[in-house]
């Protein structure tokens, strides 16, 4: 694996680099790249490149982020029109800290939005997360520990 990375790494960071046009996102979907190609190691054919397969895996987490971005972009929607559609007895700060919140949350972009979603919107522990999402636990807690810290800064900037 290590001389797989070595020798294809550039290429697959590039090509994740140029689809998603964002360095970080980028750099999390080269690393599901290779996680990807660990995980389903048994399926490489030796008489094929090993870049080819790669640049396969590749594709395959660039489109998988874009989904991402869009179920974030219909989520940010929903959340405006929740705003709209709020409950009269409602206090309206509260309903603009959770519209404040939510915006945040989507901002941060894949896959930290998702996994501060489903660890925190829906409940799910760390592992089935990292189930779901076919990452390691340490990556999903990674993600998880980044995009709070992100979340923090972001929201004392908007309450300053």
């Amino acid at each position: 694996m290590r001389e797989l990375f070595a020798a294809h790494g550039s290429l697959i960071f590039s090509l994740c680099l140029s689809a998603l046009r964002h360095r970080q996102d980028a750099e999390d979907a080269a690393q599901q790249v290779f996680v990807r190609a660990w995980r389903f190691r048994e399926s490489y054919d030796p008489a094929k490149p090993p870049g080819a397969w790669l640049t396969g895996i590749a594709r395959r987490v660039i489109t998988d982020t874009f989904h991402a971005r869009q179920r974030n972009q219909r989520s940010a929607e929903v959340s405006g029109a929740a705003f709209l559609h709020a409950a009269p007895d409602q206090p309206i700060e509260t309903v603009v800290d959770q519209v404040t919140v939510h915006q945040a949350i989507s901002e941060l972009g894949p896959p930290q939005d998702e996994i501060l979603r489903m660890a925190y919107g829906q409940d799910l522990p760390v592992r089935t997360i990292s189930e779901r999402l076919s990452m390691p636990v340490g990556t999903v807690k990674s993600h998880m520990h980044r995009g709070l810290a992100r979340l923090r800064r972001t929201l004392e900037v908007t309450h300053d």
